[in-house]
């Protein structure tokens, strides 16, 4: 991956804990952080799939999400919001996933490492309002999201969820698809879309992660392809 990212021409990788660095593996952890650096490019994040609400209680302590995290030398941890829509969490649970955020928000100060959610589905941060409604809550200095666009909804509609999160934006993962999560396409196909919603995150943000996400085929034709995309809407 490092080299397909040096050749696209990219600056950060964000790495994950599910295939590319496992949760406690620190010497891996280690040798990829340190094999990025050395090629010249930054840790964009640990995209941990850590599910705050739930992963601690099924084995999974953030203690050990934060060790790898800060192994990797990543300067943030991507989360998620609980694994149900807001409509269908109980305000119990809603309230016990604030205690447990502001918890592992505030370990994660003390390693100087940002707190960000995953902005998705069946989560409380499904949609814009949603997120917004939860970090406002949350109101924690060291938390922050992640948006992308929802498949099957307007350009309109999903500026719309942009803008709600724009106080909270440290990152946009960027792809095309629609009009299910299965229906993926090349970027070029969204260049107008995106140059809308990066017009808008630009508002506000001077730098942000801007992350390549669900190249099409899988393919590193297509994801060549779609990093001039990405170069062409940055520039």
């Amino acid at each position: 991956m490092i080299q397909y990212a040096q050749a696209a021409q990219l600056k950060a990788i964000e790495w994950h804990g599910q295939n590319h660095v496992l949760h406690g593996d620190l010497e891996t952890a280690r040798r990829i952080g340190q094999s990025t650096l050395d090629a010249g490019l930054a840790v964009a994040a640990y995209g941990s799939y850590y599910v705050i609400g739930q992963s601690e209680s099924m084995g999974l302590p953030f203690v050990t999400v934060l060790q790898t995290a800060e192994a990797l030398d990543a300067p943030m941890i991507r989360v998620w919001a609980g694994h149900q829509s807001p409509d269908e969490t109980s305000k119990r649970i809603r309230v016990y996933i604030l205690e447990e955020a502001r918890r592992v928000a505030d370990l994660a100060a003390e390693k100087r490492i940002k707190l960000i959610f995953e902005f998705h589905k069946d989560t409380l941060t499904q949609t814009g309002k949603s997120c917004a409604a939860l970090l406002s809550d949350l109101d924690h200095p060291n938390a922050g999201t992640y948006w992308q666009p929802a498949p099957g909804m307007d350009v309109s509609r999903n500026l719309t969820q942009l803008r709600y999160v724009l106080p909270w934006l440290v990152g946009l993962h960027v792809f095309h698809w629609g009009p299910t999560d299965m229906d993926r396409h090349a970027l070029a196909q969204g260049e107008l879309d995106w140059a809308q919603y990066l017009a808008m995150a630009k508002q506000c943000h001077g730098m942000l992660n801007v992350l390549l996400e669900f190249v099409k085929g899988g393919t590193v034709e297509q994801f060549n392809e779609d990093a001039a995309t990405l170069h062409r809407l940055l520039a």
